[in-house]
């Protein structure tokens, strides 16, 4: 039952981004107030309050340093969400991707493992950190691909840009991993939920609404600040924007629904839920993602990239499969 919700998770969680090629008539930053609002706000608060009894109480209840230590690393992931548009244009979407990916599933794993009280003394720690370098294995050879496939198109990036790229695409990667950092430091919250009679499976949405309160904060004001700087305010009345406001409320009903029934598989996990669970969603995800790349023809007329790109996912499939025989180690 866990890995099975963590599978569905990574099918939203890779499929969400396809809303972000239907952006336009909007600006940037109308949309993403739109997608930030239904994906950590208005999604996230309603699915708790539904099977979360007294959810704000619980919040209030909760310890404060949980409650500190959600939003503050929601808040850091928020900057890294910035950092990974500001890459993209220095080192391409493949590369940047790639990194961030790798980084985001290995950190987000390894430092909630370190802050577990005697790690190192479950059997099953040892097949976790295997199964981690064994996914940054099949990242870094899916963004290779990825790389390849641009230079066949002519999508070649200027190498004058590569290191100051790679550097904020690092920056990007680890601050990335602290959604899951913040997830498992809100830990206390999802216990103070099932005090209060929520089922194990749901008391991880409680968490969620902590740490995505962070997040959106990060989110909201740098859409501000754009819609400020640029004077773009009116962006949210131009003609023909319906297709654009289906697409921001779509996809932050797919962001939140991976990261909902991730959480609910994590929760059955246990202790070692964020652990095991992170780096498989997004792994996974990333197999789903380059199945919908494939799908719209951005894999066309490009055998080999192609195939370096399958051999990157059957080697993240593999990392997955390690990941869930630890589990039951755990």
């Amino acid at each position: 039952m866990p890995f099975l919700l963590v599978i569905l998770a990574s099918f939203f969680q890779g499929s969400f981004g396809l809303g972000m090629k239907y952006m336009e008539p909007l600006k940037w930053e109308s949309w993403w107030i739109i997608h930030v609002t239904v994906a950590m706000i208005i999604f996230p608060i309603a699915w708790a309050i539904a099977v979360v009894p007294d959810l704000f109480q619980i919040i209030s209840n909760a310890p404060d340093k949980a409650v500190f230590l959600g939003m503050l690393f929601g808040f850091l992931w928020g900057v890294g969400g910035i950092l990974f548009g500001k890459s993209v244009p220095y080192i391409g979407l493949s590369l940047t991707y790639g990194i961030v990916m790798g980084l985001a599933a290995s950190v987000g794993s390894i430092i909630p493992l370190l802050q577990v009280e005697d790690a190192f003394s479950n059997p099953a720690t040892t097949y976790v950190l295997i199964a981690v370098i064994i996914m940054l294995v099949g990242v870094a050879v899916t963004a290779k691909a990825g790389i390849e496939r641009d230079k066949l198109t002519g999508d070649t990036n200027d190498p004058s840009n590569m290191v100051k790229g790679i550097s904020i695409a690092v920056s990007c990667g680890v601050l990335s991993a602290l959604l899951n950092v913040g997830f498992a430091n809100a830990t206390p919250v999802a216990l103070e939920a099932e005090k209060m009679g929520a089922i194990t499976r749901n008391s991880s949405l409680a968490a969620w609404v902590v740490v995505l309160m962070g997040a959106f904060i990060m989110n909201l004001g740098y859409a501000l600040f754009l819609l400020f700087k640029n004077k773009s305010w009116g962006s949210f009345k131009v003609p023909a924007s319906g297709n654009a406001y289906k697409w921001a409320i779509l996809a932050g009903l797919f962001w939140f629904a991976a990261l909902g029934i991730y959480g609910q598989g994590s929760a059955l996990m246990g202790t070692m839920g964020p652990i095991i669970g992170w780096p498989m969603l997004l792994g996974l995800s990333l197999i789903i993602s380059n199945i919908w790349a494939v799908r719209s023809g951005e894999w066309k007329n490009a055998k080999k990239p192609f195939q370096l790109m399958l051999m990157g996912l059957a080697i993240i499939i593999l990392a997955s499969g390690l990941l869930g025989y630890s589990n039951m180690l755990s």
